[in-house]
């Protein structure tokens, strides 16, 4: 596009994550850039040191955002009532325990020094200063001596036993103690909850869940620096941020629009923290900056007409589904190969999970099957390969003999996920019942779909739908076993049958990025006026190498 064609406007993308494993945020960043708009996109640096990085066209600002917020004010206090023993939490129960530790350390040490010692004395003294047992005192010394060294000894071990004891059983308590305030659900926290709500109505989610002002501190003065025309803010936390923003640029006497872009629906949703209060300040704080977006954008019909009716919306939200991006390859850059990296033939069946592991994710159902089918491999090309949900997957595919079978895979950029999920036999979707499971096909779904995969998907209602529209796949129940083996033995006896339904019109057509873009452009340019041109294919440029290499 040229330059005087592309629009003239900034937008500035906000998400809560590091960028690199949401490939919606990249695509949307990256689009938009080479559409021609001046995209910078803020997300949250990993660590403590800022990011800076491009994505094509576009920049990329990971910023450090320290959770000070994020621990409630009675974990900064002692249980009195309910753990009257327990230590404080200041780190004291831990360091109480080391000292425990080197005590007992010590003690033994001058134990074996002490037996050492009176193994190898004699009358005679010989090589006493070659054996160092000189410097013990304890053979220069009677029986009597060494009895009382004895003695004194199995005294300093039994002290230290019964401090061991007392420091654990403090310890413990203080622990007990902060399993049971974790949960944020006893009737001190449902009273607690209700009043500010009562008190202040959407406003408590100040109250309920604080760590949303973390983002705000750390984003806010980021975002008034770069004076956007548009804010393009990516789910519930960055909501909030970018309305502020708007807010601020208005009452500064600058026109600022804003899109919030809603991954899922609130209310359905697994809380992300164990504590009763999450759900409740994360659906107030969405409640109370919602009606400040210009616009609203979503992934699924079903969920923009429930964002709708939640929020009362002028206008129904586009949809912009989550669509693989084949375009996005840098150059001739070659996907991985699946098969290689799992170490299988090309007549072995595998099969293959790929996205967020998570128990309400249902990966679980893939390892209990693989004593039933004794010819298929596994690849779950996961967030965390090497996560403490994975470990526990891979313990129990090591109990059920099928450890060998089972193939925990990184996450690769997403224009090589297509490509390389084109290796497998099959590809899985086992999610639970869960409400945001129900109303949207996945990131997954397309990129099985573009990879010409067979599907095998549980019984969520709009993908089984799609599945059994299309004839795709098979469908099972979810968390059922046995049916999920009966479904995977279909597709793998008839891969072809599946297959064919790709070659279908229309079936793929409308499950393109570059089809989703253009919504997304049409939208930019009707919120700032912007009139619009025929845009040229884009060259998409090369990230940096760091950020290759932290991809891979």
């Amino acid at each position: 596009m040229s330059a005087a064609n592309a629009p003239p406007g900034r937008i500035v993308m906000l998400v809560d994550n590091s960028v690199l494993g949401d490939s919606r945020v990249q695509k949307v960043a990256r689009s938009a850039a080479e559409a021609g708009w001046d995209v910078i996109l803020l997300g949250r640096a990993p660590g403590r040191a800022p990011q800076q990085w491009r994505l094509g066209p576009a920049e990329v600002r990971l910023l450090h955002v320290p959770f000070l917020l994020r621990k409630r004010p009675h974990e900064f206090r002692r249980r009195l009532l309910t753990a009257p023993f327990g230590y404080p939490p200041t780190g004291i129960a831990n360091y109480r325990a080391q000292r425990i530790r080197a005590w007992k350390a010590e003690v033994m040490f001058r134990r074996a020094r002490h037996v050492a010692g009176s193994a190898r004395a004699h009358p005679a003294q010989t090589g006493l200063a070659q054996t160092g047992l000189a410097q013990t005192g304890l053979a220069q010394t009677g029986p009597a001596r060494v009895g009382l060294a004895r003695v004194g000894l199995a005294a300093q071990w039994f002290a230290a036993r019964a401090a061991g004891r007392w420091v654990a059983s403090r310890k413990r308590q203080k622990e007990r103690a902060d399993r049971a305030r974790r949960g944020l659900d006893g009737w001190w926290d449902r009273l607690y909850t209700r009043f500010w709500l009562a008190l202040r109505g959407d406003r408590a989610w100040g109250r309920l869940e604080p760590e949303l002002w973390d983002y705000e501190l750390a984003y806010g003065p980021a975002v008034d620096e770069l004076r956007p025309d548009l804010i393009h803010a990516h789910d519930f936390r960055m909501v909030g941020v970018g309305a502020r923003a708007v807010i601020r640029a208005r009452a500064a006497g600058r026109t600022v629009k804003l899109v919030w872009d809603a991954h899922e629906f609130l209310p359905g949703a697994k809380p992300w923290r164990d504590n009763a209060r999450w759900l409740v300040g994360n659906m107030a704080h969405e409640r109370e900056y919602a009606p400040y977006a210009d616009a609203v954008v979503t992934v699924s019909d079903e969920l923009a007409d429930l964002l709708r009716r939640q929020h009362a919306l002028a206008e129904p939200p586009a949809v912009v589904l989550n669509a693989p991006a084949a375009d996005h390859a840098p150059g001739d850059d070659p996907a991985p190969d699946l098969r290689g990296l799992c170490g299988v033939r090309a007549d072995t069946p595998l099969l293959v999970y790929s996205g967020a592991a998570a128990p309400q994710r249902g990966l679980d159902i893939m390892v209990e099957a693989l004593p039933q089918l004794p010819d298929a491999h596994v690849a779950l090309v996961v967030n965390q390969p090497t996560g403490p949900y994975l470990t526990q997957l891979l313990a129990r595919a090591a109990e059920l003999g099928v450890a060998r079978r089972v193939h925990p895979l990184p996450y690769v950029p997403h224009w090589h996920v297509v490509p390389m999920l084109a290796g497998a036999d099959a590809g899985v979707i086992p999610l639970h019942h869960w409400p945001n499971h129900e109303i949207s096909l996945i990131t997954k779904f397309f990129e099985y779909a573009h990879a010409r995969l067979p599907l095998v998907v549980s019984d969520v209602r709009t993908m089984a739908a799609t599945v059994r529209a299309t004839g795709q796949g098979e469908v099972f129940r979810a968390e059922d076993v046995a049916d999920y083996v009966r479904a995977v033995r279909a597709v793998l006896a008839t891969p072809e049958t599946y297959r064919a339904a790709y070659d279908k019109p229309g079936v793929l057509d409308g499950w393109t990025w570059r089809a989703q873009a253009a919504v997304l452009d049409g939208l930019y340019r009707r919120l700032l006026a912007t009139p619009s041109v025929a845009a040229a294919p884009a060259s998409p440029g090369p990230l940096t190498g760091s950020t290759v290499r932290s991809l891979a």
